[in-house]
C-alpha cells in the first residue's frame, strides 16, 4: 500500500516529533521498557514477527495472529486483541491485578465442534473481518506456541441451554414440542455457541467499502483520535484488532450441517439492541424478532434441518445507545408526534446518518461456517438481505415478523422500514398511510 509519505513528513505536518534515531517517526508509543522509557513502533516492527498472509490456504502458510503485548517483538497486526474490552485489560495492569505479561493456558479451551475449514477460508476477499483459523490457534499454531509465541484464540465454541419465556409460552400454547434432542422438557433450548472477535485485513475491507487502503487508514487514525498511528506509519501490517464489539453465533442442530445446502438452513442475522433485547423495550421490534427467529430455528432444526442466529454488538445502529435515546426524545417531541413519516429523518438530524450498521462485513460470519444457502432468512431488512445474496450465499425465502408480534409503539418503526424498502408480504405503507402511525409521547 502506498504510504504517500506519512513514516517521514506525515508527524511534522500534525506537530508531532521527527524521526527518531532508530530510524522511527517518534510517534506511535508501544510500551513503557524496563527502563521506563516509551518503545516506539512507528518504524518496522521487531525480528521474530511471523509472517500473516491473509486467505492462504492452509493455516501454516497464513500464519498466526499476533496481538498480545507479552512479547512485542513478536506482534504482527495493529491493535489488540477483545476488542472493546483490551481498555478493561488495560486498567486491570494498571491497577496493579494483572501482570501484562501473564499468557493464557489454553489447556481444554478447544472447540466443542469443528467448524471448517471451508473453501471460502481462503477465498480471496470472502472474509475480512474475522479469523476463520481463531478458534484452532492451539492446534495449528501448536509449534508456534512451542517456541514462546503467545497466541490468543479469536473465537470459541461451547455448548449452552437458551432459556426463554417466549420459548416457555410457545410450548404451553403448542407452537413448540419438546423432543429431548433440540428442545427439552423444562423449555431449555440445546445449542452450540461461538463467540468472535473482529481481525480486519484492512486491504479486504478497504475492498468490500469501495475506498482506498490508504483513505481507510487514515480516517480510523483520525477518528480514532490518533489512538492507532500504526495504521497510517506501518503500512507493512496488514491486520487491525479493532476496539469494537464481536458477535456470538447461536446454532441450532448440528453446525457440521450449515455447510450442506441441501440440508434446511433457518437464519437470522441480529444486531444489538439492549433496550429491548435484555429489558423488553417496546419502541422496537427486536426482542420479539429476535425470540421469534428462535423459535423458527428451533422448528427448523427439529425437522431434521439446522437454524442459526448470528448476534451482532451494533448497538442502536452502530451509533450508540446514547444517541439512540436522543432520538427517541427527538422523534416523540418534535411538532405533530412521533410518526412514520419521520423516523429516519430524526435520527440523521442527531446521528447525521440514518444507518451506520453498513452490513458489508455481516456476512463473513456465514462464510467462516460454511454457509452457501439460506432457505429461511428470518429479516426484513433490505440491506442485510443485499449483503448476504451480494457475497455469494443463496437466499429462498425471507420471513417477516408476525403482525401480532409487533408492539403497538413499534408500528412507527415497521412502518418507516418498510416504506423504505424493508420486505413485507403485504402493502408497502405509501405518504398517507406512514403520518397515522403514531408513537406515544413522553410523560408529561
Amino acid at each position: 500500500m502506498p504510504t504517500s509519505g506519512y513514516a517521514g513528513a506525515f508527524p511534522q505536518a500534525w506537530g508531532l516529533p521527527g524521526p527518531t534515531e532508530d530510524g522511527g517517526t517518534g510517534m506511535a508509543a508501544e510500551s513503557t521498557a524496563p527502563n521506563g522509557h516509551i518503545r516506539l513502533t512507528s518504524h518496522r516492527g521487531g525480528v521474530g514477527a511471523p509472517p500473516l498472509t491473509w486467505a492462504a490456504p492452509t493455516a501454516a502458510a497464513r500464519g498466526p495472529v499476533v496481538g498480545t503485548t507479552t512479547s512485542r517483538a513478536h506482534r504482527n497486526v495493529i491493535g489488540t486483541h477483545s476488542g472493546s474490552y483490551s481498555v478493561y485489560r488495560a486498567l486491570a495492569v494498571a491497577a496493579g491485578a494483572l501482570s501484562r505479561e501473564h499468557r493464557a493456558d489454553l489447556t481444554n479451551t478447544a472447540p466443542t465442534d469443528d467448524i471448517g475449514p471451508y473453501p471460502s477460508w481462503h477465498e480471496p476477499g470472502a472474509i475480512v473481518s474475522l479469523d476463520p483459523w481463531g478458534a484452532q490457534v492451539a492446534d495449528v499454531f501448536a509449534e508456534h506456541l512451542s517456541a514462546g509465541y503467545d497466541i490468543r484464540p479469536t473465537i470459541a465454541v461451547t455448548k449452552a441451554h437458551v432459556i426463554l419465556p417466549e420459548i416457555s409460552e410457545a410450548i404451553s400454547s403448542g407452537r413448540l414440542r419438546p423432543d429431548g434432542k433440540v428442545l427439552l422438557d423444562g423449555g431449555a433450548a440445546l445449542v452450540t455457541k461461538a463467540a468472535v472477535e473482529p481481525v480486519w485485513h484492512l486491504p479486504g475491507v478497504a475492498a468490500r467499502f469501495g475506498c482506498s487502503e490508504t483513505d481507510l487508514r487514515r480516517v480510523l487514525f483520525e477518528e480514532t483520535g490518533g489512538m492507532y498511528p500504526e495504521l497510517v506509519t506501518r503500512s507493512d501490517l496488514e491486520v487491525f484488532l479493532p476496539p469494537i464489539g464481536g458477535q456470538t453465533v447461536y446454532l441450532f442442530g448440528s453446525p457440521r450441517d450449515l455447510s450442506d445446502p441441501s440440508v434446511e438452513l433457518t437464519a437470522r442475522v441480529h444486531d444489538e439492541c439492549n433496550g429491548s433485547d435484555v429489558f423488553g423495550s417496546d419502541i422496537c421490534t427486536c426482542r420479539p424478532y429476535l425470540t421469534h427467529a428462535i423459535e423458527e430455528c428451533i422448528q427448523g432444526a427439529q425437522r431434521g434441518g439446522v437454524g442459526l442466529v448470528a448476534y451482532s454488538r451494533k448497538e442502536g445502529r452502530a451509533l450508540g445507545e446514547v444517541t439512540k435515546f436522543l432520538v427517541y426524545n427527538a422523534r416523540k417531541r418534535q411538532s405533530g408526534g412521533d410518526s412514520a413519516d419521520q423516523y429516519f429523518a430524526r435520527t440523521e438530524c442527531v446521528a447525521g446518518v440514518q444507518d451506520m450498521r453498513f452490513q458489508e462485513l455481516m456476512p463473513d460470519v456465514l462464510h467462516w461456517l460454511g454457509v452457501r444457502r439460506i432457505h429461511r432468512l428470518v429479516s426484513m431488512s433490505n440491506m442485510k438481505y443485499d449483503a448476504i445474496t451480494g457475497s455469494g450465499i443463496t437466499v429462498d425465502e425471507r420471513v417477516n415478523i408476525p403482525d401480532e408480534l409487533i408492539p403497538p409503539d413499534a408500528r412507527v418503526e415497521i412502518d418507516a422500514k418498510t416504506a423504505a424498502g424493508y420486505f413485507t408480504p403485504g402493502a408497502v405503507p405509501d405518504a398517507v398511510e406512514l403520518k397515522k402511525a403514531k408513537g406515544r409521547g413522553l410523560p408529561a
